[in-house]
């Protein structure tokens, strides 16, 4: 079973875990409305609008249609969050995971912007030989 990021934070949010605040937006009006709802609710103007694919290395991909634009894109104010959505979305995004051919946006998540000191990647799979969980970290 492949979750996106949302739905993997939303597991950790229910679970008591700390992570952003963060909506999912399925269209550029509703990723305006997001990045404005969070704008309005941490006083901060940057927020972080995030494909959202079953694959990795989403920040580091590019758009076929927009290739000076990862998937990933840091912006500030809820015009810019409109913006760059409009482009992300329905869009390919190919990634190292993807290849050649990537995947097509159709969801994103806009998360409050953060400063950030450290940065961890973690991932976890079911080993079906031996029927135990494998968790898996990176910096």
């Amino acid at each position: 079973m492949k979750i996106h990021e949302y739905q993997g934070k939303d597991l950790l949010r229910d679970a008591g875990v700390p992570v952003p605040l963060s909506q999912v937006a399925f269209t550029a009006a509703e990723a305006k409305a997001a990045a404005a709802d969070l704008i309005a609710r941490t006083g901060s103007e940057v927020v972080v609008v995030k494909a959202q694919i079953h694959a990795g290395g989403r920040g580091k991909g590019r758009y076929k249609e927009h290739p000076e634009l990862g998937g990933v894109k840091v912006v500030k104010g809820d015009d810019a969050a409109f913006e760059v959505a409009e482009k992300m979305l329905g869009s390919t995004l190919v990634t190292i995971q993807t290849g050649p051919e990537g995947k097509k946006v159709q969801r994103l998540l806009i998360e409050q912007g953060m400063r950030i000191a450290r940065e961890l990647y973690v991932g976890m799979t079911l080993d079906r030989a031996s029927g135990r969980v494998t968790v898996m970290a990176s910096t």
